[in-house]
């Protein structure tokens, strides 16, 4: 025989044999019983076997039709799993963030796991970006952006009100000097942030140092660049609190002063006003600023 039977005949079949009835089989795949009853006649037929034995009240399988039934049931139900397994993913909620890179990587990235318990059929994809200042993407939903927030889209909020502090090696702060003079270190080599290069020239400003023009070995794109040249030693850097407390935590760096430099820019969530009203959206907007990783945000619209 090379031909398989008709898929039709063969749910009737497995529907039948599982309830011992073409009438409740029939119940089971929305036929009539004489649409069950016709549907096993001709799979009998293009089999060359009786699979069942027709009793006054029901049926019986037969011995072949017995032995026929388990494989048929087997794979019915490996292609209900591979179904399941395969294509369930598309129910699902899809949410698209972009994040700079320094930002997601250490304080979105750290926590994301709480958002994914809170809200399991929401799968999210997350990209980076060094340098971003529109939604020009629109696969895009949400983008976290750093900057002073004069940009033209509508709907932002705020994520954190940043504040920079001077960081390096244990090794590098001693040779200083002990304890560390602020302007020999200005004056040794810094690691910079492209586009936070004046940081030390607030950081005098702002607590009346008087240090001179800060010279750099190196600049780094972002900050988490600028932290892992950091952790080679020999440099210091003003880097933000949030980023730099991971790496002091653990005993990685060191902040050698107690001041801290008020950061003019901060990081924003701006949402793409088409995703909006989508529940996945606002749900994860509520999250980031509702919760304890940003504190509370406001609505730029």
């Amino acid at each position: 025989m090379s031909r398989l039977p008709h898929v039709i005949w063969l749910r009737a079949f497995e529907a039948a044999a599982r309830h011992s009835s073409f009438s409740a089989a029939a119940e089971d795949l929305n036929l009539t019983p004489a649409a069950v009853s016709q549907h096993i006649r001709l799979l009998e037929q293009h089999l060359g076997v009786n699979l069942f034995t027709r009793l006054p009240h029901g049926v019986a399988l037969t011995d072949m039709g017995q032995a026929y039934a388990l494989p048929i049931r087997k794979a019915f139900s490996e292609m209900q799993d591979a179904t399941s397994g395969l294509f369930a993913r598309r129910r699902k909620r899809h949410l698209h963030i972009r994040t700079s890179v320094t930002y997601g990587a250490l304080v979105l990235a750290p926590q994301i796991s709480e958002f994914s318990a809170l809200h399991p059929d929401v799968e999210l994809h997350m990209t980076t970006a060094v340098w971003s200042d529109r939604l020009d993407d629109r696969r895009i939903d949400i983008d976290i952006r750093y900057g002073t927030g004069n940009w033209t889209e509508p709907h932002m909020w705020q994520l954190s009100h940043e504040t920079g502090m001077v960081i390096c090696t244990r090794a590098h702060a001693a040779r200083i000097g002990d304890p560390p003079d602020i302007a020999a270190m200005a004056a040794d080599r810094l690691v910079l942030v492209m586009g936070s290069e004046v940081e030390w020239q607030r950081l005098s400003s702002h607590y009346q140092f008087g240090l001179g023009q800060a010279h750099h070995s190196a600049k780094a794109d972002s900050s988490l660049m600028a932290l892992q040249m950091l952790l080679g030693g020999g440099c210091a850097g003003i880097i933000h609190e949030s980023f730099a407390t991971p790496y002091l935590d653990k005993g990685l760096l060191v902040s050698p002063f107690s001041f801290r430099l008020p950061i003019r820019e901060a990081y924003f969530m701006i949402i793409d006003s088409d995703a909006l009203n989508r529940s996945e959206v606002a749900e994860f907007r509520d999250w980031l600023v509702g919760g304890d990783l940003t504190g509370r945000g406001q609505d730029g619209a």
